[in-house]
């Protein structure tokens, strides 16, 4: 399984007194004490510094100082607000475009900034192009799939129909993005693309900010956001798909079903985790070699229609963390994906999920929010 957790665009600035740095810095601890053996790696989606200055992101490395997890980092428009992104550079020394195999995942780290003239004129640059069909062309013989990671969604690219396209070809499994400042989960029955909540210049949900945490384990995406007032510990089923993230031009479907439920929780001492498929209640049991890990056989329970599966995991000092998920029909499963003319673009948006921390506001500057 590859996992990762995602803390949102921060819009470091003197503007608020940097208050974006000091909820980091909570989150920082909180991934240290309760995700630190559960996860790969952190990631910036862009749009760190608001001006893109060098005292603004001195500031995010002292911010991050703490944080004993490998960390990867990506540009967005505001980084680049000097018309360079010099400052950037220097504070992530880490050239981009940039490959990394976790987990047997080939993650693919875009620039999609510094090709541009500024603000949201999003492209990749013809080079930065042949390096990606070159990735993903390497990747189909990878064991797992790719995952891309880069600021904004296809649609809002020049040319990114047919990067979205590119991406559903190599059978991506997520695009994991940052610029919206609002959580949003887009499924074109390809990929499912991420974005994040913005730890800066919030709206949505009364500014409670949170971080995601992001898993890809074997056919499966799981993605769950967790506030930072939420308890812990932190539950979230890997396997199977939830119906909003089922992809259905793979035909997941039919392979899930032979699955096993597996589920993730945090490093809080837990002692069990139960499991209950519309009634039928079951077990789960610790994987020796993936730490925070669960797994039991799926029971073969098959509907035409949706099924509910509830996970429960309990602490030895009797706290309890939940997750549920929807298992698509049969009916679903069979539905055709998305024309290409729309892959990669905000129209595929799920539905409301509270439970995992979308709220189908699209409240941020680009959409329903104001201007920052």
């Amino acid at each position: 399984m590859l996992s990762w957790v995602h803390f949102g665009d921060l819009h470091a600035s003197s503007d608020d007194g940097f208050k974006s740095l000091s909820v980091l810095q909570e989150m920082v601890g909180l991934v240290n004490r309760h995700f630190s053996e559960r996860i790969d790696f952190a990631y910036l989606p862009g749009d760190n510094a608001n001006n893109g200055t060098p005292e603004q992101f001195e500031r995010i490395r002292d911010a991050l100082r703490e944080l004993n997890v490998p960390l990867h980092v990506i540009p967005g428009d505001h980084d680049f607000e000097p018309g360079h992104l010099g400052a950037f550079q220097a504070f992530a020394n880490a050239p981009l475009p940039t490959s990394r195999i976790v987990k047997g995942h080939r993650c693919l780290f875009l620039d999609v900034v510094s090709a541009g003239g500024g603000g949201p004129d999003f492209r990749l640059s013809a080079p930065d192009r042949q390096w990606l069909n070159e990735e993903l062309e390497r990747a189909t013989h990878d064991r797992g799939s790719p995952v891309v990671f880069m600021h904004a969604y296809p649609g809002d690219l020049v040319d990114g129909g047919s990067l979205a396209c590119a991406f559903a070809y190599a059978n991506v499994a997520i695009v994991d993005t940052g610029h919206t400042h609002y959580n949003e989960l887009l499924n074109d029955g390809y990929v499912i693309y991420a974005a994040t909540r913005s730890t800066g210049q919030i709206e949505e949900d009364d500014g409670y900010p949170g971080f995601a945490v992001v898993a890809v384990d074997g056919p499966a995406v799981s993605w769950k956001f967790h506030r930072l007032d939420a308890g812990f510990p932190f539950v979230m089923i890997t396997q199977p798909s939830d119906r909003r993230m089922y992809r259905k031009h793979f035909g997941l479907y039919a392979t899930e079903a032979k699955a096993q439920v597996r589920v993730l929780v945090s490093n809080d001492d837990v002692v069990s985790v139960s499991a209950d498929l519309d009634g039928v209640h079951f077990a789960l049991a610790r994987v020796a070699d993936e730490p925070g890990v669960w797994q039991a056989p799926l029971p073969a329970v098959t509907s035409m229609h949706r099924r509910a599966l509830s996970v429960t995991a309990r602490t030895a000092d009797g706290r309890i963390g939940q997750d549920a998920i929807e298992l698509p029909g049969a009916d679903e499963a069979d539905r055709n994906p998305s024309p290409p003319d729309s892959l990669g673009t905000d129209v595929h948006a799920v539905d409301a999920w509270p439970e995992h921390g979308i709220i189908g506001s699209q409240l941020g500057p680009n959409k329903n929010g104001h201007g920052w």
